[in-house]
């Protein structure tokens, strides 16, 4: 195990112990994507009837957009616990230690990507009850996950590169409401593609949100796409390549700043 992995390991763990201490924080993020599950898949399940929907259930429809929605929303706001530290010293301390810059981020980006397995687990869980299917069977579930902590990693890094550059809670609150809810009703998170208006329709091909949500819905299928799956899920890792280069970048340029 190469020195740089020990040290993403051990800061990844700090981060899931930081977590321990306050377990209700994953319940309480689970709140709002229980809401859309429930209240909104039971107020808008007779869409299915609209001509040009194709599936059975807007429960099972809607399950892995909702999954996809909630690994992004959770983990854009990784960036708060990054500016806490830069606020209480630690990420000072941290810089006068041999540890790694890489590691530094990596570390929380892997924490993000657990947090968001469980709470896919929890989601799951509670849209089979609710009358949810995925023929998909559990190898299936497993790459939505996987595509969920593709993407809530990539935003999980790009928050902590904007931590990095505003330093702020409220601007940073305010550039990630910009990104997020934009990129959430540009996708087929609610909605299949062909019952868009084409202009954004086109626009979801190119976004992240989408990709994670179609090879979620492809590998969930009765009738598993993998290639549409592994060639979404191969965008979704160029897109984390990019947003850790973003954020480490950012973190040698808060180095000199200090």
């Amino acid at each position: 195990m190469t020195l740089a992995t020990r040290q993403t390991l051990s800061l990844t763990l700090r981060a899931l112990l930081s977590l321990w201490r306050q377990p209700w924080f994953v319940a309480i993020t689970l709140v709002q994507p229980i809401i859309w599950l429930l209240l909104f898949g039971a107020l808008f399940k007779k869409i299915i009837e609209i001509p040009g929907f194709h599936g059975g259930s807007y429960i099972a429809f809607l399950a892995p957009g909702i999954v996809v929605m909630t690994a992004m929303f959770n983990s854009a706001w990784s960036g708060m616990a990054l500016i806490d530290d830069i606020n209480r010293g630690v990420t000072s301390r941290f810089l006068v230690t041999p540890v790694r810059r890489e590691a530094l981020i990596a570390g929380r980006i892997l924490k993000e990507a657990v947090v968001v397995v469980i709470q896919s687990l929890i989601i799951v869980g509670l849209a089979l009850i609710v009358g949810a299917s995925f023929p998909g069977g559990v190898g299936g579930v497993a790459a939505l996950f996987v595509v969920s902590a593709l993407l809530g990693a990539a935003f999980g890094a790009l928050s902590n590169g904007f931590g990095l550059i505003m330093r702020q809670e409220e601007a940073l609150i305010g550039a990630t409401q910009f990104i997020l809810l934009p990129l959430t009703f540009l996708s087929t998170v609610f909605i299949e593609a062909n019952l868009m208006p084409r202009w954004m329709a086109h626009v979801a091909d190119f976004n992240p949100v989408n990709w994670a949500v179609i090879a979620g819905r492809a590998a969930t299928s009765s009738n598993p796409d993998w290639g549409l799956a592994a060639s979404r899920a191969g965008f979704l890792v160029a897109l984390l390549a990019v947003c850790l280069a973003f954020a480490t970048r950012a973190f040698r340029s808060y180095q000199r700043s200090v």
